[in-house]
């Protein structure tokens, strides 16, 4: 399987999860605004995320690793769960 496929699973399989975890198929439209902003996610979201996230990809990220500025777009979670695949 090439990157570019892989990556573009992964972006998928992301996107779904965000779906699902903010109850809203807006995620996928405001990619790089601030979901906790627009109301998309919230603290308790945000843990149920990257729960998601380890059960999906095998990709552990401590709620406090990295500070939210890091951590608050649909761009920006994407980045951090492909560094650590």
């Amino acid at each position: 399987m090439s990157d570019s496929m892989r990556n573009d699973d992964v972006e998928e399989r992301l996107l779904d999860l965000m779906e699902e975890v903010c109850e809203d198929p807006a995620v996928r439209e405001h990619r790089d605004e601030d979901l906790f902003d627009l109301g998309l996610l919230d603290s308790m979201a945000a843990v149920e995320l990257l729960v998601g996230i380890e059960e999906e990809f095998g990709v552990s990220i401590a709620p406090t690793e990295l500070p939210r500025e890091e951590m608050n777009t649909v761009d920006l979670i994407l980045e951090q769960v492909r560094k650590r695949l």
